[in-house]
């Protein structure tokens, strides 16, 4: 039980890499909140994991919906000790000329707004409890991007940076940021990522540029996850680790 005692907020818990994040970590021993814009997903996900689980619907960008998830989870489980801020979104791939302007805005406002938000909520909360874990989903598209992707790359990227200057900035708390970055996986947002049709032909291209030749699981992520938010990672802050394969190596 590597995550006895501890409270996680798992962002776009209801698919991919955030539910296996979630069941990952109740089975750990951590009881977990799980927030979702698709509530009857995320109440789906917390019925299968259990009483240590609740769900909360929520949109990630909402300043009054960030609120009211940390103050549920608090009354509801205790003052979070570990947030995952996974909830992610795309623009399909294509050339940055053909990206409209509301694309531009909804990517940046689930990737990058919504860890500004939880942030601002959690780390106070994280403070006065003694400190905490948070943990952002970047990607490996923020260390090596592809084309067609402009966008979703430098939302990313920020992802990325911003996890670093956390780490700096709230160490002094005794809160550990890191950022995980997968390569592309088999999860919802794979065709957009591609941007052509989800055929095995297609699905080669992708995982020719990856060494060990496959594509990042849910699982990959989460055994990452599940390290990092854990007490076996007590003096690791401020690290991009990519799980990708050796994409980016």
């Amino acid at each position: 039980m590597r995550l006895k005692g501890k409270v996680a907020i798992v962002t776009g818990g209801a698919g991919g890499f955030g539910e296996a994040i979630a069941r990952r970590f109740a089975g750990e021993g951590a009881k977990v909140g799980i927030v979702d814009i698709r509530s009857d997903a995320a109440e789906r996900v917390a019925a299968e994991i259990g009483r240590d689980a609740i769900a909360l619907g929520a949109d990630v960008s909402s300043g009054a919906d960030v609120e009211r998830v940390v103050a549920e989870v608090t009354r509801r489980l205790g003052a979070p000790s570990v947030l995952i801020n996974n909830a992610g979104t795309t623009h399909p791939n294509k050339p940055l000329l053909d990206v409209s302007e509301e694309e531009f805005d909804r990517v940046f406002r689930v990737n990058v707004k919504s860890v500004f938000l939880f942030v601002r909520t959690v780390a106070a909360v994280m403070r006065d409890s003694g400190g905490g874990v948070i943990l952002n989903v970047g990607s490996t598209a923020g260390i090596r991007p592809r084309p067609g992707l402009t966008w979703y790359n430098a939302s990313k990227g920020a992802v990325n940076l911003a996890s670093k200057s956390l780490a700096l900035e709230l160490a002094p708390w005794k809160i550990r940021v890191n950022a995980i970055c997968p390569v592309i996986g088999e999860t919802s947002l794979l065709g957009p990522l591609m941007g052509v049709p989800d055929t095995p032909e297609n699905r080669a291209r992708f995982i020719a540029s990856i060494p060990l030749g496959r594509m990042s699981r849910v699982s990959d992520v989460a055994n990452a996850a599940l390290y990092l938010a854990s007490d076996e990672a007590e003096f690791i802050t401020g690290v991009e680790l990519p799980v990708d394969g050796g994409r980016t190596a």
